[in-house]
């Protein structure tokens, strides 16, 4: 599997610097993380935003927080990722549309989105618009439709019609507010938790993955690609030994 970046000590010196940035922004106030977000590269889309963004994947699958799936559910699985992460946007892509119909759907399996920014300015727009939408228990379509229009790292591309587009597609979203919610004060303690839980675990690339009982001891476990085919296997393990 690729890893990003491909230096250890490098990932580990960009997570604890995210994890400082994280902890500036818990004191900053509004009106400074306003101001980040207007000094944004204004570059346009270079992708028009997908249709697929209104067919929402979990249609039907409870979601609370950064939780997708049921809370009863025998195994979790967490995953750590940058959503402008192109591994992260293949692997969202390729295979969890398929974990949440062949497991999550049927109360096997619950996945829990812990976010980083470690790539740029981009990464923060996203993450916090995610983590806003978690808010209103929409986090994982806000994912879906970001991953769904990926753009080139750090072009500017998460821009506010591509969120507003996202969000009209979302029932019970409403875009305007989740513009203004993502540069909230209080979203900083929720931020700095999944950072701090990358550290604490050892993650030195995205995608990465923890899998476990849910409620036990989630152990961190080695994807061979991208596709199907790189997870399932440990997760039909685990259920088996459950």
């Amino acid at each position: 599997m690729t890893r990003l970046p491909r230096s250890r000590h490098r990932f580990a010196a960009v997570l604890a610097a995210s994890a400082l940035i994280a902890t500036i922004l818990i004191s900053a106030s509004q009106v400074s993380a306003r101001g980040a977000k207007q000094s944004a590269p204004a570059t346009p889309l270079t992708k028009t935003p997908s249709a697929s963004i209104s067919k929402l994947f979990a249609a039907g699958v409870p979601q609370h927080g950064a939780a997708l799936g049921s809370p009863s559910a025998p195994l979790t699985l967490v995953e750590y990722a940058d959503l402008q992460c192109p591994y992260c946007g293949e692997w969202a892509r390729a295979t969890l549309p398929e974990l949440v119909d062949r497991y999550v759907r049927g109360g096997k399996l619950r996945i829990v989105f812990n976010g980083m920014a470690f790539v740029g300015p981009d990464s923060e727009r996203a993450l916090r618009t995610a983590v806003a939408a978690g808010r209103h228990d929409h986090l994982w379509d806000v994912v879906h439709g970001l991953y769904e229009n990926q753009g080139a790292e750090n072009s500017g591309w998460v821009t506010d019609e591509l969120v507003s587009e996202i969000a009209s597609g979302v029932p019970g979203l409403d875009g305007r507010k989740l513009l203004d919610e993502r540069w909230d004060d209080s979203l900083g303690p929720e931020i700095l938790r999944a950072s701090n839980a990358a550290q604490v675990v050892g993650i030195t690339s995205t995608p990465s993955f923890q899998l476990g009982p849910t409620g036990g001891r989630l152990e961190l476990i080695p994807v061979s690609s991208l596709g199907p085919e790189g997870i399932v296997p440990q997760i039909q393990k685990a259920l088996a030994a459950r």
